[in-house]
């Protein structure tokens, strides 16, 4: 059902900055939330297969309008040296969603049954729809977009290589995170639950690499921070290669540390760094660009990196094949650094001091 849920966000994902010009950001906002309960709700009430994928998919409609929509609002607030500080908390919250959401879950469907999974989220949704009604002002928040994809806006160095490093670097670990899974239990011989918790101090250096981006992103501009967090997650991912059922638990913690720690820095930084040569104009069609982007890094990543293990399997052992799917894995997670390099990050500090009072 989560695969439906991406679907609809994907797909109504374009259309945002071409809704919020005839809606107006406020209206649109309140209308997804409204669309997001009416789902979750009818969700929570289907009675068959079809009726559910149905409803998932409008759901997560819903929730597609809230992000491109919500995030060119909250960058238009802020000036350029405050967006580092307000994505690491963004980014942060995101990253304890979904940490706790398979606990609370669980817990859902062993008491109340798993239609309470869609029934809890009308609350928070309600609760959200009246603070947007209260606090969100008609005339702020009405936006002057006018095309569907404003692709010219691709021409702006430091969105395109922001983009170019989610394909790359969060792209590839979503792929790692489907493909080491597998790898873990089925090669390494690790138990479900020894491989799964292995996310746990992926997402405590997750944590502290988002609050360094929003300590430091100011101070040093993206290019360092993007070629750190590239070389930690190439050399989290190049250590997956020699990971054996003798591996102790210790390495595996610092293979995943590192590779939390470089991607979080990765992706916290092109977040923080996409939007700051564009135009206050243009915020609502670079967010929709963005966070198309987004998705469909995480779509590329799994698929090809799953694609890639399947082709390698028909000439070569399994092992072998896994090892390889790494090696490739790990040399597209560098490919930014070659654009990193060309960057004029000397550009981007001067944005974010010029704002500085």
């Amino acid at each position: 059902m989560g695969e439906c849920y991406i679907a609809g966000l994907t797909l109504i994902v374009p259309f945002s900055a071409f809704l919020s010009r005839y809606l107006g950001a406020r209206r649109l906002i309140m209308f997804s939330l409204i669309l997001f309960s009416v789902a979750a709700v009818a969700a929570g009430f289907a009675d068959s297969l079809h009726s559910l994928v149905f409803w998932r998919i409008v759901q997560g409609a819903g929730g597609g309008l809230l992000i491109p929509v919500g995030q060119a609002l909250t960058w238009q607030q802020f000036k350029l040296h405050e967006r580092a500080g307000v994505s690491s908390v963004v980014m942060m919250v995101a990253l304890l969603a979904p940490a706790c959401s398979p606990a609370i879950g669980g817990l859902l469907v062993e008491t109340c049954g798993w239609r309470w999974i869609f029934f809890a989220t009308l609350p928070v949704a309600v609760l959200t729809l009246l603070l947007a009604y209260r606090w969100l002002n008609v005339a702020s928040t009405t936006m002057a977009s006018a095309r569907l994809l404003h692709l010219p806006l691709l021409t702006d160095r430091l969105l395109r290589f922001a983009m170019i490093v989610y394909l790359c670097v969060p792209g590839m670990f979503i792929g790692i995170s489907v493909v080491g899974m597998f790898y873990l239990q089925n090669v390494a011989q690790l138990s479900p639950a020894v491989a799964g918790s292995l996310m746990l101090p992926w997402s405590i250096a997750s944590f502290v690499a988002i609050m360094l981006t929003g300590r430091y992103f100011n101070q040093l501009g993206p290019r360092p921070l993007i070629i750190v967090g590239c070389l930690l997650q190439a050399a989290g991912i190049l250590l997956l290669t020699n990971v054996t059922p003798a591996t102790s638990h210790r390495v595996l913690m610092m293979i995943f540390a590192l590779m939390g720690a470089g991607g979080s820095l990765c992706s916290s930084t092109a977040q923080s760094g996409a939007f700051l040569t564009i135009a206050r104009r243009d915020m609502p069609d670079a967010s929709a660009l963005w966070n198309l982007n987004r998705q469909l890094s995480f779509f590329i990543g799994a698929t090809l990196l799953t694609l890639l293990l399947n082709a390698l399997q028909r000439v070569m052992s399994l092992e072998v094949a896994y090892r390889w799917t790494f090696i490739a894995a790990a040399g597209i997670t560098l490919l930014p650094l070659i654009y990193a390099v060309c960057l004029n990050n000397r550009k981007a500090l001067l944005c974010l001091k010029k704002e500085r009072p």
